[in-house]
């Protein structure tokens, strides 16, 4: 079939046909689910929640824009729902998370066990900075994280994303300005890659413990952010960084399972969870 014929299919309550066309951006809005909600038990039941809400409502599409920029609307309503009952992260997130590891043994084991065992323990430090650039994105507000994860990691249109938030064009550009001017201010003051006035190398240190061998100097000089940190002002470094995260699927990485790890850490340290271990029953606490 035609995909225009797949489409009319699925207008008409084929939920075949709907699911094939869904298959097409399916991985990609599950990335941008992560990284808004940075918990992948979120994340499957969003998408299954959201693939549920499309196909019931399918009757609705307009056709005024894509399928793919409607569903991720309708994916952007639910996790905008699931978000608006949490607090913004704050910008020293991640070093309360560093401090919680650092304080707990049993954390820090849990950590080595899924670097050790899992096919997606590795640790990369390009890895860390897409990881990291997730956690200072979360410091935004809402719409603001949205409209930036959108333009910049999924190549949505600004017309599209007016779409998807429901605001006029200028509004979404003055969201961008300032997600990008925000974003940049606190990595200018917090990174030490691209900073020596930096109060983080996190990436660096983790990377210090878990690849002891490697030549730091050498893994550093491998990305191109740092190769740029001399010659690049900081909306071109913030550019760069920006394409480094872009290019990592977060859910399908070298380090993913590790990453996921060292977030619930943090979501622990800063309230979202209760307790780590929540999901290591058997696990002393």
């Amino acid at each position: 079939m035609e995909r225009e014929d797949i489409l009319k299919s699925a207008i008409s309550g084929d939920i075949n046909a709907f699911q094939i066309l869904f298959a097409e951006f399916q991985n990609q809005l599950k990335s941008y689910l992560y990284r808004l909600l940075t918990d992948r038990n979120d994340v499957e039941d969003l998408t299954h929640d959201c693939f549920i809400k499309a196909f019931t409502n399918i009757s609705t599409f307009g056709q005024d824009s894509s399928l793919k920029t409607w569903v991720f609307k309708i994916a952007t309503n639910l996790a905008y729902d699931h978000l608006r009952k949490l607090k913004r992260w704050q910008a020293d997130a991640q070093d309360r998370a560093a401090d919680l590891a650092i304080g707990s043994e049993e954390i820090r084991q849990v950590f080595w066990m899924v670097h050790n065992t899992s096919p997606a323990g590795a640790y990369e430090m390009k890895e860390h900075i897409d990881y990291c650039f997730t956690c200072i994105s979360k410091t935004l507000p809402i719409e603001n994280q949205v409209a930036l994860i959108l333009k910049n990691m999924y190549d949505f249109q600004v017309k599209e994303i007016s779409l998807i938030l429901e605001k006029t064009e200028g509004v979404i550009k003055h969201l961008l300005n300032n997600a990008r001017n925000t974003m940049t201010d606190i990595f200018e003051h917090r990174c030490a890659l691209i900073n020596q006035e930096g109060v983080c190398h996190q990436c660096s240190h983790i990377n210090e413990i878990f690849n002891p061998k490697q030549n730091q100097q050498e893994e550093l000089m491998k990305l191109e952010l740092v190769k740029a940190s001399k010659k690049y002002n900081r909306e071109q470094l913030f550019t760069l960084r920006t394409l480094l995260a872009k290019a990592i699927d977060p859910l399908h990485a070298a380090g993913t399972d590790f990453h996921e790890e060292i977030m619930r850490c943090l979501r622990t340290a800063i309230g979202e969870k209760s307790d780590f271990f929540d999901q290591y029953p058997n696990k002393a606490k």
